[in-house]
């Protein structure tokens, strides 16, 4: 498209926050430099034995698990991850995954990691939804890492929306879902298993279960965008 051509399209329908509205400066996408400053970090990942990895000790061997930001049904966060997630706006996934990639990297987070995995959607809801939002987070961060994406878990069935849902309801709802097609690709790796929001954790347990099955040198940390408290 002509630049004079996207200035003219930019001047009568300018883009704005996501999050407060106001109009975005042109290094600005689909939030303001404000909002996305912020957002509540949790800073986790420089706590042994945070909340999140108390959440997931005993489910599966981990090395260390964080989720970046806090996340509530009313915040900030929430109003991106629905955006992100139901109304067409899979780059705010990978906006994030670089924000959050960036920000922890010098801690030496990703350190012993190999291998990016993003939680996979069964292939009947991606094709509804026409991506999934894990795979973008997952590219986010490769790009403020280097670390490569790997697609090697696979939902082998779709499961329900888990808002309602108990905890033991979840954990039903999620258990046996994922399958490593090619588990020789992650012997011995280090593994960063990655999901959008962890609230009861019953995904993440559910997919990490299937790689500690399937390859049980693999060594797993995770990481998440939100996380409830």
């Amino acid at each position: 498209m002509n630049h004079w051509l996207t200035d003219l399209l930019n001047f009568a329908f300018p883009a704005t926050c996501h999050i407060c509205d106001c109009k975005l400066a042109p290094h600005e996408r689909f939030a303001c430099s404000h909002c996305l400053a912020s957002l509540p970090r949790t800073g986790f990942h420089r706590r042994e034995m945070n909340p999140m990895e108390e959440r997931l000790a005993g489910k599966f061997p981990f090395t260390r698990a964080t989720g970046h930001f806090f996340y509530t049904r009313d915040s900030a966060l929430s109003t991106l991850i629905q955006d992100m997630k139901y109304r067409h706006f899979p780059g705010i996934g990978d906006m994030l995954g670089r924000i959050a990639g960036e920000e922890l990297f010098p801690s030496g987070y990703f350190s012993d990691i190999d291998i990016i995995l993003p939680v996979p959607m069964h292939f009947l809801k991606q094709a509804r939804r026409g991506y999934n939002q894990t795979h973008h987070i997952a590219n986010g961060i490769s790009k403020a890492t280097g670390i490569p994406v790997s697609f090697n878990l696979k939902a082998t069935r779709s499961h329900k929306t888990q808002t309602s849902m108990t905890q033991q309801q979840r954990l039903e709802n999620t258990s046996g879902i994922f399958a490593v097609p090619r588990p020789q690709d992650l012997d011995g790796k280090g593994i960063l298993l990655i999901d959008d929001v962890c609230t009861t954790g019953s995904t993440l347990i559910s997919a990490a279960s299937a790689i500690v099955a399937a390859v049980p040198s693999a060594r797993i940390s995770v990481f998440t965008l939100g996380v409830t408290f």
